[in-house]
């Protein structure tokens, strides 16, 4: 497995970086599920996502949507 840093602006206008361990790089939708679950876990497991099943990168659109958090890079370390 390799490690990821995932950086992102949160919901204070603040950039973080944030580290996660996957096989291969994760794509923004994939990156944008990891964030929900370490930053908003009880958000994650609710099914709040009206855009899944009808838009691409429905997770990505809805993070930043709802919670005002938009990814800025994905890079390897």
């Amino acid at each position: 497995m390799s490690n990821w840093k995932v950086t992102f602006v949160d919901d204070h206008g603040e950039t973080v970086d944030e580290i996660f361990e996957c096989e291969e790089c994760p794509s923004h939708e994939q990156a944008a599920k990891l964030i929900k679950e370490r930053v908003l876990p009880v958000a994650a497991k609710l099914d709040l996502n009206d855009f899944e099943g009808r838009t691409t990168d429905a997770s990505v659109k809805n993070l930043k949507a709802q919670n005002s958090i938009q990814i800025l890079g994905i890079t390897p370390i």
